[in-house]
C-alpha cells in the first residue's frame, strides 16, 4: 500500500458523512471530529452551543493509488447539499456548514476547481467554504462508527452526476493545477 493521505470535509452531521466515506473503495478510515473553531479540545456539547465556531468534520484517510482527492471531492458534492448555509436536512447551525479544509496549495486549487465544476449541477450557488486546514479534534468515541454500532442511516443521500458510463468522474483536477 502506498502512503496514505487525509482529506477533511464538512457536509452536515458527521455521522452520515463518515458512514458514506467508509464505504468508498480506497478509503482506509473515516473519523468524525471538529474543526474551524477557537476552542481547544472541544466537546460535542460545546460545538452544539454554536459558540465555538467549529464545524462537524470528517477526517478521511485514503490511499491515493486507489482513490484520488478529486474523486473524494466529487463524492462530497454528491452526498450533501452545498447550497444551504449552515444547514443539512433537519440539522441547523453553523456546525453543520459545508466546508473543505485543504493542506496544500495543490489541494486548494483542486477544491476550488471542483467547486466551480460542481456548480453546474445545482440551481442555487454553492456556499461551501474552502479553508486552510486547522487543528482537527476527534469527536468523542460514541460518535465514531455511529451507524455501524447503532444501526440506522443519516439524511445524506448519494446522488450521481457528472460521471461517464463507467461511473468515472468527469471532473479533471489537472485542469486546475498550476
Amino acid at each position: 500500500m502506498s502512503a496514505t493521505k487525509k482529506a477533511y470535509l464538512a457536509g452536515g452531521c458527521f455521522w452520515g458523512v463518515e458512514d458514506l466515506f467508509r464505504k468508498v473503495p480506497g478509503v482506509i478510515d473515516a473519523t468524525s471530529g471538529y474543526m474551524g473553531g477557537h476552542v481547544k479540545n472541544v466537546t460535542y456539547k460545546e460545538v452544539c452551543s454554536g459558540l465555538t465556531g467549529h464545524a462537524e468534520v470528517v477526517e478521511v484517510e485514503y490511499d491515493p493509488s486507489k482513490v484520488s482527492y478529486s474523486e473524494l471531492l466529487h463524492i462530497f458534492w454528491e452526498i450533501h447539499d452545498p447550497t444551504t448555509l449552515n444547514r443539512q436536512g433537519p440539522d441547523v447551525g453553523t456546525q453543520y456548514r459545508s466546508a473543505i479544509y485543504y493542506s496544500s496549495t495543490e489541494e486548494q486549487m483542486i477544491a476550488e476547481g471542483s467547486k466551480s465544476w460542481a456548480q453546474q449541477f445545482f440551481n442555487n450557488p454553492i456556499v461551501t467554504e474552502i479553508t486552510e486546514l486547522e487543528t482537527f479534534w476527534p469527536a468523542e468515541d460514541y460518535h465514531q462508527h455511529y451507524f455501524e454500532r447503532n444501526g440506522g442511516h443519516g439524511c445524506h443521500l448519494r446522488r450521481s452526476f457528472g460521471r461517464d458510463e463507467t461511473g468515472r468522474s468527469l471532473f479533471q483536477a489537472d485542469v486546475y493545477k498550476n
